[in-house]
């Protein structure tokens, strides 16, 4: 291509590539470029501009409509004396292979930055908090510089700024038609998102005209119950946006109109709950009635029930605990321990304000129980998972280099994993119902089969780690639990390599000692000091010594991991190495079938 963008040159592969002969492509702007690629095309050309050259793996059109992945190098022309002539661009199908595995991995990067982003965003519940999070979320996944939330008010044919992160906060409550705006344009294209640059429009409008050096605007609708009710906008300033932004901003717009649909559905329920609370269930609940200046004027027989307070303790005084904003809900805990949910509600037309409480003492109590078991499960779902994702790793980032067997063994070993994966969950929903977590069985298996089986599962998670097997020849079955030994050792040899980060040997030992099997799994890592042996078993505890804190987690695992074993009758311990080299020895036993029955 010339200076002007227009094609000088394009050779017979070129025609039989893309399907366009020379006559109808010389002097003409380049028609191969798909328009969710304009952006990457352009920030390719001022790229090579500069000097040198860029090869990529792109999509490029066929004159048929067809879009072909291709590898593509582009470099600047120069003449003799320097003068900028243009751009060669050099292109060549992508082999099915590459492209498959370059799609996978690329698709396995954006799933795991959206999960990340859409999991924090469905922490929160408060619709106007959700809608910070969302346009806050939308830049951290997208690298938008701005970004904001418009409401769309089908009644008026308006557009609304309800939130928005890097720019100026008066703009929040801003207006802008509908119907002139990108978003109409987008409703009436029927599509859900769309790009937008300083070179196919004028971007002064609304939201972004307040953002210094804007060029590229991405629009994406959220949908909530199946209707637009509203638009996220990723504005960029500084850095490029293509195809994989505009992707980007289409997921995570569908997860914010969920998200934004259950707020909303959750502050109906607020709602409901606190006109219930002040009509019917007012004689149920602690209800306190205050006059303007927060005096109590009114103390209900629940009030002093729950609170152990009388009324004569009460009134004429100030509430003896704090107050959310009018309208807010709020929960506190009393000095006497009593947890209270506090809903404060004014009285519109009186001179009144109604404290509405009740215990929740038992709710707190539960909701702690709930979240220890999502704790223990999300531990006891970490191992083979870790696994999955190291063996799946291993086929993106190495799949030429493994042969035939190889490839096998590591899909056979994903699969195997799965399906550990997927008793595992249905045995976390029968344990719903049991209180102490995870139920055991006590029947023979074959220990030493599923010691190998899990140290190769390891052997594909870091290549900075060998993992060695020593497992007595007649090694009789084990009377036990098959799956919560799979976890127990999965949790056991994922430690070793988390806490061996620098790598080397793992040895797992198995053999017979009295009526116990005993295993034994070894590393060279950083060691547990003396007087932590023993609370690394409790619960929310890691070792303090070294530098084990950088390490992070719930210090939930080995808790997890004994409690497994002595269900099974067996028991895990932490020592130092025999031969004084460091690190760390686990040894977990369990009974010999045939001796403990």
């Amino acid at each position: 291509m010339g200076a002007d963008q227009t094609v000088r040159l394009w050779n017979p592969a070129a025609e039989r590539m893309f399907g366009w002969t020379a006559e109808e492509v010389l002097g003409r702007p380049l028609r191969i470029v798909p328009e969710e690629h304009t952006a990457e095309h352009r920030a390719v050309l001022e790229r090579v501009r500069e000097g040198g050259h860029i090869s990529f793996l792109t999509r490029r059109l066929h004159r048929d409509g067809r879009l072909i992945d291709t590898r593509a190098v582009a470099s600047a022309m120069r003449g003799e004396d320097g003068e900028f002539l243009g751009w060669v661009g050099l292109y060549r199908p992508v082999r099915e292979d590459e492209a498959v595995q370059h799609q996978t991995a690329e698709r396995i990067r954006l799933v795991r930055r959206l999960n990340d982003v859409v999991a924090d965003l469905n922490a929160e519940l408060e619709l106007p908090a959700v809608l910070d999070r969302v346009t806050s979320g939308l830049i951290e996944l997208t690298g938008a510089d701005a970004a904001g939330f418009v409401v769309i008010e089908q009644a008026t044919n308006t557009l609304r700024l309800v939130s928005m992160t890097g720019l100026p906060r008066r703009l929040r409550g801003a207006t802008a038609d509908l119907r002139s705006s990108l978003v109409g344009e987008l409703l009436r294209s029927g599509r859900t998102v769309m790009l937008a640059t300083a070179d196919t429009r004028s971007l002064g409008d609304l939201i972004w005209s307040e953002l210094d050096g804007l060029h590229t605007i991405a629009v994406g609708i959220s949908n909530v119950q199946g209707s637009p009710y509203g638009a996220l906008y990723a504005l960029f300033s500084k850095r490029k946006a293509g195809h994989i932004e505009l992707e980007l901003l289409e997921l995570f717009a569908g997860h914010a109109g969920v998200v934004l649909g259950n707020a909303m559905n959750y502050a109906e329920v607020v709602r409901q709950r606190r006109h219930e609370r002040a009509v019917i269930e007012a004689s149920a609940d602690g209800i306190a009635v205050l006059d303007r200046d927060g005096v109590v004027q009114r103390w209900n027989p629940s009030a002093h029930q729950i609170t152990g307070l009388a009324p004569e303790e009460v009134i004429g005084r100030p509430l003896p605990f704090a107050l959310p904003d009018p309208g807010g809900e709020t929960t506190i805990q009393l000095e006497s321990g009593t947890w209270l949910n506090v809903l404060h509600t004014e009285i519109e037309g009186h001179d009144e304000v109604v404290v509405d409480f009740r215990d929740v003492t038992e709710a707190k109590s539960l909701e702690a129980a709930k979240d220890l078991f999502l704790s223990m499960t999300s531990h006891e779902l970490r191992t083979p998972i870790t696994v999955v994702q190291g063996f799946a790793k291993t086929l993106v980032d190495r799949w030429e280099k493994l042969d035939e067997a190889d490839r096998r063994r590591a899909v056979a070993t994903i699969a195997d994993r799965a399906d550990a994966l997927g008793r595992l969950v249905d045995n976390l929903l029968y344990s719903r119902a049991v209180p102490d977590g995870l139920s055991v069985t006590s029947e023979p298996f074959d220990l030493g089969r599923l010691l190998r089986g899990a140290a190769y599962g390891f052997r594909g998670v870091s290549e900075r780690h060998l993992v060695e097997l020593k497992i007595a020849e007649d090694l009789p079955p084990a009377l036990g639990d098959s799956m919560a030994t799979d976890i127990i050792a999965g949790q056991l040899l994922e430690n070793a390599v988390k806490y061996s980060p620098e790598g080397g040997v793992i040895t797992v030992r198995a053999g017979v000692d009295g009526d116990a099997i005993v295993v034994t799994v070894e590393d060279d890592g950083i060691g547990i000091a003396a007087d932590d042996r023993e609370r690394v078993f409790e619960r929310f505890v890691q070792g303090e010594a070294g530098d084990r804190r950088r390490f992070g987690g719930l210090g939930l695992g080995l808790y997890i991991v004994r409690r497994l074993a002595r269900a099974q009758q067996g028991d895990v311990s932490a020592h130092p190495r025999a031969d004084g080299l460091g690190g760390t020895c686990m040894r977990f036993t369990l009974p010999r079938f045939g001796d403990s029955e």
